[in-house]
């Protein structure tokens, strides 16, 4: 049981549930801003009257942040403790959510993206760390599957709300829709989540800072669109980085910890799942909208039987994993879900039925919801109190990195299909008002880039594995 520490001395003890109950409702933000965020891209195009290649950094900007801060999150959470860390994290995404509401224009936005990043960027890997420390024997999985929550209500709330209300409203009523969440968040985290009795006062790590966070900034501008110089000079700051954690005697992310084979497994799963699933958010609303005509609204709607596939079947196969093997769930979650994938680029036309793609995609969500979490699950159990910021924090900037590569080659893809069958079209604006004749060639710009969404996600399977075919004794 944890603990929390009141002003007057030692509260009763508070139930591992209720900590990470806490902890959800504070993803449940940054999980519903990110997918009304991919709902708005295209109003946001017609508003900046940006191209594909620009308004990706509306995106790109908040990945940015993350990458930026999560290197320095493991060091943090020995240095400061978890409350005061979790309590920053959430103040500071609340204040770039507000300020992204009052952008005046496409990289106005994309610079207060970055600081919600900053503020997003601690939230997960804390949290992450504040339940599994909460956790007591055979309670991962159970308590990991609660984390599955916000992937389950997020993404069913997120397009709808976020339709509402750019139709009714203004787009800036997407970014301030967390303030009240965020307040809520911050008064539950001060007064229920426990504070560290005892922290790490190790010095920080500044050259393997230096090296990772300017790495994965770089890598990350490199592979959204900087160039392949840039990314070549990321990924060697990147490896600068990994050398220096494994020679020096106080690194700033433990990497040694990866040599275990289950966690290794765990992270090359997330690799390839979270590239292809977070990735390719991107594509189904530009459909909905650019091919199909519809509005923000419906297209939040049309999404509802994907996600609510996802995060049922997340809930089940998390929970699952305290019982059976989790390498044989993760395995059969990697090929359901590209084939759901597979399926969908078959369809998918100008005049497909929605209920073929709807059930197309809620087999891929059949598929991410027994990949995801279950994996997360499956690599982080068995570490010790002192092992969990490393691990989590390395897991969170490995999925970021994937999430930002997958997001860049995929927004890439679709430009690039989409201008080889219709020149004319230089940015999205124009692709909003094509004429009913051109629609077919758009809706096979789709099929070809989702045919590499399917490619990465079957990735997933090899890694996946060599994750425990045996059932995990903790």
């Amino acid at each position: 049981m944890t603990a929390v520490i009141g002003r007057a001395g030692q509260r009763a003890a508070v139930r591992p549930m209720t900590v990470t109950l806490v902890v959800v409702l504070n993803m449940l933000m940054v999980v519903l801003d990110t997918t009304i965020v991919h709902i708005a891209i295209g109003t946001l195009a017609r508003e900046f009257h940006a191209t594909m290649t620009d308004i990706q950094w509306v995106t790109t900007g908040y990945v940015l942040g993350l990458v930026t801060i999560i290197p320095i999150t493991a060091w943090a959470v020995g240095r400061f403790g978890t409350k005061r860390l979790y309590l920053t994290a959430i103040i500071l995404f609340v204040l770039g959510s507000v300020l992204c509401a009052c952008a005046w224009d496409v990289w106005s936005l994309v610079v207060f993206r970055v600081v919600q990043g900053l503020g997003g960027g601690m939230l997960m890997p804390v949290g992450m760390t504040i339940v599994l420390r909460a956790a007591g024997e055979g309670e991962n999985g159970r308590l990991m599957s609660m984390l599955g929550i916000p992937p389950l209500i997020g993404p069913l709330i997120g397009p709808v709300l976020g339709g509402l209300l750019i139709d009714a409203a203004s787009w800036r009523w997407i970014f301030l829709i967390n303030v009240p969440v965020g307040l809520v968040g911050v008064l539950l985290a001060a007064r229920l989540l426990p504070t560290d009795p005892n922290r790490t006062r190790r010095s920080l790590d500044w050259i393997g800072l230096a090296l990772l966070s300017c790495g994965l900034a770089v890598l990350v501008f490199g592979l959204t669109g900087g160039g392949i110089m840039f990314a070549a000079l990321g990924g060697l700051l990147g490896a600068g980085f990994v050398v220096r954690s494994l020679t020096t005697d106080e690194p700033l992310i433990e990497l040694r910890l990866f040599r275990r084979r289950r966690l290794a497994a765990s992270a090359l799963t997330l690799t390839f799942a979270a590239a292809a699933y977070f990735g390719s958010m991107v594509l189904l609303p530009l459909y909905y909208q650019m091919v199909r005509g519809e509005d923000a609204h419906t297209t939040g709607l049309l999404s509802v039987p994907q996600v609510v596939a996802t995060g049922l079947t997340m809930q089940v196969a998390t929970r699952l994993v305290d019982r059976v093997p989790p390498g044989r769930v993760v395995a059969l979650g990697t090929i359901i879900a590209p084939t759901g994938v597979l399926l969908f680029a078959v369809l998918v036309s100008a005049d497909t039925p929605y209920w073929q793609l709807m059930a197309a995609m809620s087999v891929m969500g059949v598929g991410i919801g027994m990949t995801l979490m279950p994996a997360t699950a499956a690599g982080t159990r068995g570490l010790t109190h002192d092992e969990v910021p490393s691990a989590s924090t390395g897991l969170m900037i490995i999925q970021q990195v994937a999430v930002a590569l997958g997001t860049a080659v995929f927004s890439a893809g679709l430009a690039r299909s989409v201008t080889e069958r219709l020149p004319e079209v230089q940015d999205l604006e124009q692709a909003f008002l094509l004429p009913e004749s051109s629609l077919t060639l758009l809706a096979d710009a789709f099929r070809s880039t989702y045919l590499w969404v399917a490619v990465i996600l079957a990735a997933a399977l090899l890694p996946a594995l060599f994750l425990p075919r045996r059932r995990i004794e903790v």
